[in-house]
C-alpha cells in the first residue's frame, strides 16, 4: 500500500474538485468554499487514509456530499456555469464562425446546468475528468448499471434540447 501524501496525493486533485462543486452548485464562489472544506476534510481523516483504497476517489465523494449540502442550506440560484476555457477555434474562422461556436458551447452549458444533479455528476466526472464507470458508482455511491443509465439519459436529453433549441431558436 502507497504512503498517501498530502501535497503529492490531495492537493492536485484541487481543480478536478473544484469543476466538480461548481457543476453542482453552479456557483463559483461556493465551489472555492467547497474544495477548502473538502481539502480540510480530508486533511482532517489523514490518520485513516492508508484504509482507504483511493484517495481520489475519498475526495471527490466528500466534495460532491458537500456541494449537496450546501444546495440543501442554501435554495440555490442557478447561476449559469462560470466560462470554461473553450479550444480556440482555428485561426483562419471569422468572427461570425467563432461568435456561433462559442454560442453552440454555451447552449450545451446551460442545457447540461439544467440537467437533475445526479446526471450532471456523473457528466461531469465522465465526460469532463474521464473518469470510468466503475470510479464513478464509487465517488457517487451508486452502482456502475446506474451511472450508465444517468450518462445516457443526461446525453439524450442534452442533444434532444440542443437540436430543439438550435433548430427554433430560444
Amino acid at each position: 500500500m502507497k504512503k498517501v501524501s498530502f501535497r503529492n496525493d490531495v492537493l492536485p486533485l484541487k481543480n478536478e474538485l473544484f469543476r466538480l462543486a461548481l457543476r453542482i452548485t453552479l456557483n463559483r464562489a461556493e465551489a472555492e468554499d467547497i474544495v477548502q472544506d473538502t481539502l480540510i476534510k480530508v486533511w482532517n481523516r489523514r490518520f485513516e487514509w492508508e484504509n482507504i483504497e483511493s484517495i481520489e476517489a475519498f475526495s471527490l465523494t466528500v466534495c460532491r456530499n458537500l456541494s449537496l449540502d450546501r444546495i440543501k442550506k442554501k435554495e440555490n440560484t442557478n447561476d449559469s456555469l462560470e466560462d470554461v476555457k473553450v479550444a480556440e477555434p482555428l485561426s483562419s474562422s471569422n468572427p461570425q464562425d467563432r461568435m456561433i461556436a462559442e454560442d453552440k458551447i454555451n447552449l450545451v452549458k446551460q442545457i447540461v446546468d439544467g440537467l437533475p444533479e445526479k446526471q450532471r455528476s456523473c457528466i461531469q466526472l465522465r465526460d469532463f475528468e474521464g473518469k470510468t464507470y466503475k470510479e464513478i458508482a464509487e465517488i457517487l455511491e451508486i452502482t456502475e448499471e446506474q451511472v450508465k443509465i444517468n450518462i445516457f439519459r443526461a446525453r439524450q436529453t442534452v442533444k434532444q434540447r440542443y437540436l430543439k433549441l438550435d433548430n427554433y431558436g430560444l
